[in-house]
């Protein structure tokens, strides 16, 4: 039985990062075309779809009601803009180079933790900061021709994921993950409808295909993530989400004719490992908590 959990738990993570790419590809293409807060939009509005699915009927006539609004409208503003800075970063970087960089995302959850949530770090963790930092210098390559601008919104997009794992950590104590799904997704469409009034272009019929599909993948990662980790641990799920890393690698030398640089390789090895030594200290760190409170 055990087996069988950890066979579903690694195929949710495995739709969970195709997913993902599939919503990274399809922005990137949809961004010669389309203002970004339009894709905005999109994201939001049919990225409804596959949350329906997991509201229990029972909820629908209360589906809002929380004791946690505030904390809720603050995950899903925040997570709205750091998408923004994603979907920016895809669509004027490599995005081989932008997603590697988004990997770097739990070395800022963790400075975060610290200073908000007064977390001690210890050697391990703060040797996982210093060794992930790094690779997102490799990656950025300050001083040189290669860096501009646009090269700092992933790295946008990683301090604002700092702060929303802090307030899903909040959340998820004691709220259902398909309300905090609804909150976020909803505040995707209200700031998606508001860039609408600056700047708009009417799809075309063919064009609605990859704006749905974006919607409905972008939610489904969520989701499948979400279920992924339920069934285990961050640190026994993450090697599978790098799944998405190989997609969008491939995705650059077949679609975009990016090639990546070495220095992009070389950061993403850095980045992961400092990851990985940061997941499996929170493992540990929660094993002796658990053992803890039954003694």
């Amino acid at each position: 039985r055990r087996q069988r959990q950890m066979c579903i738990r690694d195929r949710y993570m495995a739709i969970s990062a195709v997913s993902f790419s599939i919503m990274d590809i399809l922005v990137k293409i949809m961004s010669t075309s389309y203002p970004t807060g339009e894709i905005v939009f999109f994201r939001g509005l049919f990225g409804l779809i596959p949350i329906f699915f997991i509201i229990p009927r029972e909820r629908y006539k209360n589906l809002f009601q929380t004791k946690k609004l505030k904390l809720h409208l603050a995950r899903a503003f925040i997570g709205t803009f750091g998408m923004l800075w994603i979907f920016l970063a895809v669509k004027y970087l490599p995005i081989a180079e932008a997603i590697t960089i988004t990997f770097a995302a739990p070395v800022f959850a963790t400075i975060f933790s610290m200073i908000i949530l007064k977390e001690v770090i210890k050697v391990f963790r703060w040797v996982a900061i210093i060794i992930g930092l790094a690779g997102v210098v490799i990656i950025l390559k300050p001083g040189t021709e290669l860096f501009t601008i646009y090269s700092l919104f992933p790295l946008m997009f990683c301090l604002f994921f700092g702060i929303i794992a802090i307030l899903i950590k909040k959340l998820s104590k004691t709220e259902p993950d398909y309300l905090i799904a609804t909150f976020f997704t909803l505040a995707v469409i209200f700031c998606g409808s508001i860039s609408l009034f600056f700047e708009f272009k009417m799809p075309t019929a063919r064009d609605f295909v990859p704006l749905i599909l974006i919607g409905i993948a972008g939610s489904a990662g969520n989701i499948f993530l979400t279920m992924s980790l339920r069934k285990g641990s961050i640190s026994a799920v993450t090697p599978i989400k790098y799944l998405s890393l190989i997609i969008a690698t491939f995705a650059g030398v077949l679609i975009f004719d990016e090639i990546p640089y070495f220095t992009t390789y070389l950061g993403a090895a850095l980045i992961i490992a400092s990851s990985f030594i940061i997941f499996k200290r929170e493992e540990i760190k929660n094993k002796k908590t658990i053992i803890a409170r039954q003694i």
